[in-house]
């Protein structure tokens, strides 16, 4: 940021602040699938079958022994205290209501679980849902986080990429959400096939606007048995270059509203699940590719974030 140490609002200083320590999440597979896989339809064409939990446990343990075993490692590696219990792979609000409350009633049954965070489709948020997460909240005292996965404001890319939404249903969810006072994180891809520079902008300047609380950025990995591996290896469409992702995520920061905080600007794929990742290099070097870029141009994030509140106003003299 302009005037701080950081280039960036990070979310661990954004769960530090909060909870007055470093906060984990531990990841909790359900047995739930997605309205995209359903009555024929594949999926969207960048989602693999076991969805994005590669590294989390099988869905047949139990909530409360994934939380246990995972808290109980990265307790001991990292001297953790407090932990998310984070609701991660597939669509975690496509089950039916009973079903859901009972899942997210047993992970609170964990000692230590500072919040709940649920990660789930725009067109998956409904009242009846968010009423049981606010008496959860209520009862158990906890926190709650909605997690959307919008991946980018072009409702044009959307349709490419067979999400199955539109951009309406993302600014619905977070309208509904934003009635019973959870923290909205949105989850957003800078490369996707068919977007531009500018896209990243304007998803940028679209979440901002709604006053989205975190985002999680992706890079772009094209796991193996999709349909955007085929397209990928046939040569039917292809990945922008590092430079131009690096590009976009320095101006989608700086697009950014400053007060939300980022949980992730690259994505984290193990190798043997991809055909292509963070263009054969970790997500730390790219990190550091980009925080060096930044540094040498004057970036940080929110720099252009001066578009909102009747900004043309700003022209008029004596305004």
């Amino acid at each position: 940021m302009k005037n701080g140490s950081k280039l960036y609002y990070a979310y661990s200083d954004y769960l530090k602040k909060k909870y007055g320590e470093k906060v984990y999440k531990l990841p909790i597979n359900l047995p739930v699938s997605c309205p995209n896989r359903t009555d024929g339809k594949k999926g969207c064409s960048f989602c693999a079958g076991c969805g994005t939990g590669f590294e989390a446990m099988s869905s047949r343990i139990s909530v409360k022994e994934q939380l246990e075993q995972t808290k109980h490692y990265i307790a001991v590696r990292y001297h953790a205290h407090k932990f998310i219990a984070y609701f991660q792979n597939y669509t975690n609000t496509f089950l039916p209501l009973s079903e859901f409350e009972r899942y997210v009633k047993e992970a609170l049954e964990v000692p230590d679980i500072a919040a709940v965070s649920i990660s789930t489709r725009p067109d998956c948020i409904r009242s009846d849902y968010l009423d049981v997460l606010k008496n959860i909240s209520k009862s158990y005292k906890t926190d709650i986080s909605v997690e959307l996965g919008l991946q980018t404001v072009n409702y044009h890319t959307l349709s490419a990429m067979d999400r199955g939404h539109g951009l309406a249903e993302f600014i619905d969810a977070v309208l509904l959400i934003r009635e019973y006072g959870f923290e909205t994180c949105t989850h957003v891809i800078l490369n996707l096939p068919g977007d531009e520079l500018s896209d990243s902008v304007e998803t940028a300047r679209v979440i901002s606007a709604l006053k989205i609380d975190t985002v999680k950025v992706h890079s772009l990995y094209i796991a193996k048995n999709t349909r955007l591996c085929k397209e990928f290896t046939d040569g039917a469409i292809s990945v922008c270059l590092k430079e131009e992702y690096i590009k976009r995520v320095i101006a989608f920061l700086e697009n950014l509203s400053p007060d939300i905080a980022v949980e992730r600007l690259f994505s984290r794929v193990p190798e043997k699940d991809a055909v292509f990742s963070n263009w054969g290099q970790s997500w730390w070097a790219l990190r550091d590719e980009l925080t060096a870029q930044m540094l040498s141009q004057g970036s940080y994030q929110g720099r252009c974030f001066h578009y909102l509140n009747g900004a043309a106003l700003d022209k008029i003299q004596g305004a």
